[in-house]
């Protein structure tokens, strides 16, 4: 994900996503990464993409279409939308999920990200992202983009369907690119933001090899995400 945000991809809102934070200090996929200082998180998945689609849900991410999300802090509002679209990626129909972000009021990225879901499971999967970055009203770069079967990059698991505290393993797969990944930190946690208060959250812990620092995110069963870092739920 782009280095501005570290939300979607996971999205979820979803989503979804990676945004509006703070850094704090074959029918058959499967990877292998081999540096020690990633052998804990799982890259390999074994899915047959013949079961992955576009639309359902699960406790935490949703890809319904028509579903909007708005986050807010200090300084950057962030508005992710399940959108009415599908586009084919890596021989997978994955559903497109827009996140627009706002830094002190003016664009400042809009990305495409695309998901599939296994109906069987639940587990949510993360093909890539179109990205757009904003400097003065124009698109300056595209940082941050990348796509599953394109240049060795693969598909993560974005969100479990049945999260277990301590399962570690990676989000996005595109090497010196984005390579975020997560840890389930507790599966209950009380979080309050603008839009509410929420029992039962699940807590992530984000961290990339490609960087250094860390992000937590917070999703509530039914809602998908309600606060990365300090950036919470305003609307839904």
């Amino acid at each position: 994900m782009p280095e501005s945000r570290r939300i979607v991809a996971c999205v979820a809102v979803l989503l979804a996503c990676a945004s509006c934070q703070e850094t704090r200090t074959s029918t058959e996929s499967s990877t292998s990464l081999t540096s020690s200082s990633t052998a804990d998180f799982r890259d390999t998945f074994s899915v047959d993409r013949k079961i992955l689609g576009p639309t359902g849900s699960s406790t935490y991410f949703s890809l319904v279409p028509g579903t909007v999300r708005v986050y807010r802090d200090d300084e950057e509002q962030v508005t992710i939308t399940v959108l009415d679209e599908t586009r084919l990626v890596d021989g997978v129909t994955t559903r497109v999920i827009e996140e627009r972000e706002l830094a002190d009021g003016k664009l400042a990225e809009v990305s495409r990200n695309f998901f599939a879901i296994d109906g069987s499971t639940g587990d949510v999967y993360y093909f890539g992202e179109e990205v757009d970055i904003y400097k003065g009203g124009k698109i300056a770069n595209h940082g941050g983009a990348w796509l599953s079967g394109v240049d060795g990059a693969r598909f993560g698991l974005i969100m479990p369907g049945h999260p277990v505290v301590g399962d570690r393993h990676y989000q996005e797969i595109a090497p010196d690119v984005a390579m975020d990944r997560a840890e389930i930190v507790s599966l209950d946690e009380r979080i309050e933001t603008p839009a509410g208060v929420f029992e039962h959250c699940l807590h992530v812990r984000e961290t990339s090899p490609l960087e250094k620092g860390v992000s937590d995110k917070w999703y509530a069963p039914g809602i998908g995400l309600i606060r990365d870092e300090d950036c919470a739920l305003v609307s839904r």
